[in-house]
């Protein structure tokens, strides 16, 4: 079954970074392969939110869809993501953030298999291909959104 994960060193805080990434529905603006997204329900916990989305996913004239459930837990800095629907028969998604002296750690990990062999054949190495691009995609997205500097520059200022 393939999988991906990683940990990554970001210039932002983890609350900062996590935000970031609970904020699904920018999802199309920047994630590879993502062409909509919609939260079809949210349920808000004093210590957690519960997410349903609803994410189209393409490239050239390939077009899937999925929903997931997606777990924020801020308390903890971490989102936890459980297939429901869609192209696969497993997927498999965490982040987790830990603040560092000159920012944060980012840990991603996914894994997951699609049900079809033709459509594994066919998205496989692409997924792959996208899912090594997650986080150069998220820290393109910090810099746009809390500037191109992070923790460096209220260090220096």
């Amino acid at each position: 079954m393939p999988s991906f994960s990683t940990r990554h060193r970001m210039s932002w805080t983890a609350k900062q970074m996590f935000d970031l990434v609970a904020d699904v529905e920018t999802y199309p603006q920047f994630v590879p392969l993502c062409e909509n997204l919609t939260i079809t329900r949210r349920d808000e916990h004093p210590d957690h939110t519960m997410l349903v989305a609803r994410m189209d996913v393409g490239y050239k004239a390939i077009r899937e869809n999925m929903t997931t459930q997606v777990l924020l837990e801020p308390n903890e800095n971490r989102i936890l993501v459980k297939y429901l629907h869609g192209p696969f028969k497993h997927l498999e998604n965490r982040w987790s953030f830990h603040d560092a002296p000159d920012g944060c750690d980012v840990d991603f990990y996914i894994t997951y298999e699609f049900k079809s062999m033709m459509l594994q054949m066919l998205m496989g190495a692409l997924f792959d291909q996208a899912f090594r691009k997650f986080t150069k995609a998220f820290e393109e997205r910090a810099r746009k959104v809390y500037g191109p500097y992070g923790l460096a520059a209220s260090a220096s200022g």
